[in-house]
């Protein structure tokens, strides 16, 4: 199991900006980019799904920017790499609605994939984006 790149992206600059200031100022994509070394129009679209998933506030204009929408501690590495990537979901099975399994109705492992996937949700949900954000 891999992350995708952005999803790896988003931790990473949702981590800097709780460095910065938490959820009490706001930010801009240009300054967490050249902190991250990321690039800004990745910086940019990973600021849209964020703030369409309610882990960031953004406003436009004058004094605008983004600001987290929640403390770093009630932001979960599960938030975020569901916001980027979607449920998680770690095969077809799991995620609800889809039957693209070639042996789904004669699979003895499937009872069981929910409980694998609970857990490794689980363990991304037990990380928080205040967690990361402490110095090592």
């Amino acid at each position: 199991m891999r992350l995708s790149s952005l999803a790896d992206y988003a931790v990473v600059m949702m981590a800097a900006a709780a460095r910065h200031c938490g959820a009490s100022c706001r930010l801009n994509a240009t300054s967490l980019a050249e902190e991250t070394g990321l690039p800004l129009p990745t910086v940019q679209k990973l600021v849209s799904k964020l703030s369409a998933a309610g882990l960031i506030e953004s406003a436009r204009g004058t004094g605008g920017g983004f600001r987290l929408a929640r403390p770093p501690a009630a932001i979960t590495v599960a938030d975020i790499v569901e916001a980027i990537e979607g449920p998680i979901a770690l095969t077809t099975c799991v995620d609800t609605g889809k039957h693209d399994c070639a042996i789904e109705a004669t699979c003895r492992v499937m009872p069981h994939w929910n409980a694998v996937n609970g857990a490794v949700k689980g363990a991304l949900a037990g990380v928080s984006l205040a967690s990361l954000s402490r110095s090592a």
